[in-house]
């Protein structure tokens, strides 16, 4: 009985663990940085490739529970978050600082034993995401978002890194394509839920902006990561065939994009939202198909 109800506390701490991941969130940072690994079209080091993956999963997901820690308060007051299990009390905020901060060495740890410069990329990440975004700058102003994209551009640019054990144009390139897209993500994500955003106090583009200069800034930002993950794909020597389909999916991307600024519509809104997570999803699915 005993070890039967060990069992099932394990099964409900994961349970509650595991939302404080953001699984999809972590996922699609995940998914980046194995097309970054694989765009090089070096040999594939199996080993290497498995050792990334873990490596880049937990410290991506120590710093997302990191940030649900530091973030308990204003996630309290958001219908949207407060029943996450460390804004509910569901955990205690002690033991989920510990296990954030244990899982965060555990990824930056392991990256940094497979390539001290792979490691250090990931290490700036996870730097980017709590330090600079969550604890400096979110409740502070609505242009943390631009360091949030940095952090969220790690990933791709550090399984380059690994790969090539540089810092090239074409790492550059798929990290700003990343960092260009997260406002596309981000900011209509921002418009649907402003009211939950003023309860908590979070600064956020429409508030402080207004809807107009958000909405136009979605679109510049959609042209310019379509620029930069065209131009990217060129240099990696892409063929022709899926040259074409990542312009197909571009074109998708910058209608709904547009579609956005000129429209006000809430249906066009999260239609983008959707359609910018299963754009860069594809494109990294395309970009890694270099290796095969």
């Amino acid at each position: 009985m005993t070890t039967q109800s060990s069992i099932v506390n394990r099964k409900s701490k994961i349970a509650l663990y595991w939302p404080l991941i953001k699984s999809t969130q972590t996922g699609l940072l995940l998914a980046t940085g194995i097309a970054g690994y694989l765009s090089a079209g070096t040999p594939i080091g199996l080993l290497t490739l498995l050792g990334m993956s873990f490596s880049l999963f937990f410290a991506i997901s120590g710093s997302t529970i990191m940030n649900m820690w530091y973030d308990r308060d204003i996630d309290a007051k958001m219908k949207r978050t407060h029943k996450r299990s460390a804004a509910s009390g569901e955990l205690n905020h002690n033991e989920v600082f510990w296990v954030g901060t244990a899982i965060s060495i555990l990824g930056v740890g392991w990256a940094l034993l497979i390539a001290p410069f792979y490691g250090l990329v990931v290490f700036a990440g996870w730097f980017f995401d709590v330090v600079i975004y969550t604890l400096w700058l979110k409740r502070r102003t609505a242009w943390s978002i631009v360091w949030g994209g940095i952090s969220g551009a790690m990933p791709i640019l550090a399984g380059r890194v690994l790969a090539t054990g540089q810092i090239d144009l074409v790492g550059i390139l798929l990290a700003l394509a990343i960092l260009f897209w997260i406002p596309t993500h981000t900011l209509t994500f921002s418009i649907k839920f402003r009211d939950d955003y003023a309860n908590a106090g979070v600064p956020t583009f429409p508030s402080t902006y207004g809807d107009t200069f958000t909405r136009a800034t979605i679109a510049v930002s959609s042209v310019l990561a379509a620029l930069a993950i065209g131009w990217a794909s060129v240099l990696i020597g892409i063929s022709a065939g899926y040259l074409r389909l990542i312009a197909v999916l571009t074109a998708g991307l910058l209608l709904l994009a547009f579609a956005t600024f000129r429209v006000e519509s809430e249906r066009v809104n999260f239609g983008l939202f959707k359609y910018a997570s299963l754009y860069m999803l594809s494109s990294m699915i395309i970009l890694a198909m270099k290796a095969f």
